[in-house]
């Protein structure tokens, strides 16, 4: 059942959407700010959208927002940076796996990925995808759940942004089981891969912004899992 704190985490993000359409499009902002700012945009996407998953998944996890010791502005500015890597990737890996595929004896691969939707865009795209998520995703699905201990271990207080990350004190931590068991083993194959596939059937602009909404499905979904084993 929704409460006036629902409520108010609604119109939180609807209202900013709303005054600024009454002057831009916000498809044609986005697409700008993407194109002008491409790492700055990133960041921000990330850590709006991302940060907005995790406190949905808190709310659905405990029942409420209590917040304290969540470490929102902490967490918002470590995503914001994931965001930056992970348009970084996205360029790299839409550039070497066409390359790859090229090698493979898939020429047509890049210019496949430039045009219109096709069966073989799609191949190329689900090509992507595997590769980017076997790669870079378990090592931010993995650094995630470090970054997060840590701002844990400091009461989600800001100075754990300036404090050193003792890695292997949280890696020798860490519910391993977990982490394998289901962030790793199944929302990888299960969700990360079939959604990052759609996201490289998209044009180049949106790619980072449809990214950052899965952050927050993916908080759900986590919530939901935690919700699950309670």
């Amino acid at each position: 059942m929704l409460t006036r704190k629902d409520y108010i985490l609604l119109l939180a993000v609807i209202l900013p959407i709303a005054l600024v359409s009454l002057f831009i499009s916000p498809l044609v902002l986005l697409k700008q700010a993407s194109n002008d700012y491409p790492l700055l945009a990133s960041f921000l996407k990330f850590a709006v959208l991302a940060t907005l998953g995790e406190v949905i998944g808190q709310r659905i996890a405990s029942g409420n927002y209590n917040l304290k010791q969540f470490g929102v502005l902490p967490k918002a500015i470590v995503w914001g940076v994931f965001g930056i890597f992970v348009k970084l990737s996205f360029t790299i890996f839409a550039v070497g796996v066409p390359a790859a595929m090229y090698l493979l004896g898939f020429p047509d691969a890049s210019s496949v990925l430039g045009g219109p939707f096709s069966i073989e865009k799609l191949y190329v795209s689900f090509a992507i995808s595997l590769s980017i998520n076997l790669v870079f995703g378990t090592w931010l699905m993995t650094m995630h759940k470090v970054t997060d201990m840590h701002i844990q271990l400091y009461d989600g207080e800001l100075r754990s942004l300036v404090r050193p990350i003792d890695i292997g004190y949280i890696l020798t931590t860490m519910d391993w089981q977990k982490q394998w068991s289901f962030v790793l083993k199944k929302t990888i194959p299960l969700f990360w891969i079939p959604a990052h596939t759609v996201t490289f059937l998209l044009p180049g602009d949106y790619r980072v912004l449809f990214a950052a909404l899965l952050g927050v499905v993916l908080g759900i979904i986590l919530a939901f899992s935690n919700t699950s084993k309670q």
